[in-house]
């Protein structure tokens, strides 16, 4: 059966049973209250105070521990709560410091190895990224992030899903992206499957620097060639394509294609992150995990970085009063969708391999896929943007041969479906595409 624009799209904003109840439980009094207490500790800056109670980063990661803790009662303890923690150095933190991040853990019911991430960087900072004493309120960079990654685990901890989902608080990030280094160093140390990170940094502001205000757009960043291709896999990349197909850019496409669940439109941007900026997915692209930087369509940049004050009646500073609520709800609705929709499917097929030159037909071949009651096989004009035509396959099928369909002209994916409905993101065939690490070919 094949598939129009129409019908992709429909496909698409299909969601796992009891998503949609999910996201209309968000609450902005919720996101509101959590950034209220994320800013009255003072300051969050990474080497600031970590023994008071009530200033400082360890009062910060503490408050966030505790929220988990207090969620995971709620649902029976379904959440595990840790701190992971390592001394570690960068330009910003000259002598050694303890880097800690707060994970919550839910743990898949069938696919548990399997995990898609929430991050968010719970440190601010102030105009001087040194200063670790000065009030550095971060109510928007990033007490907007780390309230989505809040609020997703207070609404998801409620349902079961067959992959694990991590609510990941990092440290750190101002400071040289440290807590996304150790939480990369972490889902390596545990043996995870990471499918997808979303991670979500300054995601809370719709007025930006411009005087421009929009709260009707997101946008989401997507490296387009893996930070771990090898030359060997860049040359045949180069020849055959996939600059284009990365499982980052094909998540981003997954997230866009629910949009219309959260009130927002995604906005795709085809970088790795701002231009000349980065964010703790980059070191997690650079582990090899699939991962998009999720960020507000206008950025104040007087928001962003800076002392608290007024000169010339012009106010600088991150405080509550920058974020626009409703907007950030709307962010944290596109979230848990996406959450939803990627723990509830199948995983994302591995060892696909498209053949057919020197032929009129186009055949793709993959893995069979745990849960997936059928597949659906994709394909595009190479210049086109997104997927447009697509046709399913039945589960106990792991190929299918295209008549006509020549493996010049177009670009093939292949995504698992399970049994009501819900889809994989698309996988492009070979090593650019792959979600998953594939075990090296034998030797000798």
């Amino acid at each position: 059966m094949y598939r129009s624009v129409l019908s992709i799209f429909m496909f698409l904003t299909l969601q796992p049973i009891g998503a949609s109840a999910a996201t209309a439980e968000v609450s902005e009094r919720e996101l509101r209250e959590t950034i209220d207490r994320l800013v009255g500790f003072g300051t969050r800056h990474t080497l600031s105070d970590t023994k008071s109670e009530t200033r400082g980063i360890g009062a910060a990661r503490r408050y966030g521990a505790a929220r988990f803790a207090e969620f995971s009662k709620s649902c029976g303890g379904c959440l595990v709560v840790e701190a992971p923690s390592s001394m570690m150095t960068s330009p910003r933190v000259p002598v050694p410091a303890e880097i800690v991040d707060v994970l919550a853990i839910q743990r898949g019911t069938s696919d548990p190895d399997r995990v898609v991430i929430i991050s968010a960087h719970i440190d601010s900072r102030n105009s001087d990224v040194m200063d670790n004493s000065g009030d550095a309120p971060g109510a928007n960079d990033d007490g907007s992030g780390s309230a989505a990654v809040i609020e997703a685990a207070r609404v998801l901890s409620r349902q079961k899903f067959p992959a694990t989902i991590v609510y990941a608080l990092l440290s750190g990030e101002e400071q040289g992206l440290l807590g996304g280094k150790l939480l990369a160093e972490t889902a390596k140390t545990k043996s995870w499957r990471v499918e997808a990170v979303l991670n979500n940094d300054i995601v809370g502001n719709s007025g930006g620097s411009s005087g421009t205000r929009d709260d009707r757009t997101v946008r989401v960043f997507s490296e387009g060639t893996k930070a771990t291709e090898t030359p060997e896999q860049a040359g045949r990349r180069r020849y055959n394509g996939g600059e284009v197909d990365s499982p980052a850019r094909n998540l981003s496409r997954f997230i866009a294609g629910l949009e219309g669940k959260s009130g927002l439109r995604v906005e795709q941007v085809y970088r790795t992150d701002r231009f000349g900026r980065g964010g703790d997915q980059v070191p997690m692209l650079a582990a090899g995990f699939p991962s998009v930087r999720i960020t507000e369509r206008q950025e104040n940049y007087d928001r962003q970085h800076q002392n608290v004050r007024t000169e010339n009646g012009r106010k600088f500073g991150d405080t509550v009063d920058g974020v626009d609520f409703p907007y950030l709800a709307k962010v944290t609705r596109l979230n848990i969708a996406a959450l939803a929709a990627l723990a509830g499917a199948p995983a994302p097929p591995s060892g696909v391999i498209v053949e057919g030159a020197v032929t009129p037909d186009t055949k793709l071949s993959w893995k069979p896929v745990a849960g997936a009651k059928s597949y659906r096989v994709w394909w595009r004009p190479t210049t086109a943007a997104t997927w447009t035509t697509s046709r399913d396959v039945p589960g106990d099928t792991t190929s299918i041969v295209l008549p006509g369909i020549d493996i010049d002209t177009w670009f093939f994916g292949v995504s698992a479906v399970s049994a009501d409905g819900l889809s994989s993101p698309v996988v492009y065939p070979g090593p650019a595409g792959a979600f998953f690490a594939e075990p090296a070919a034998p030797t000798g």
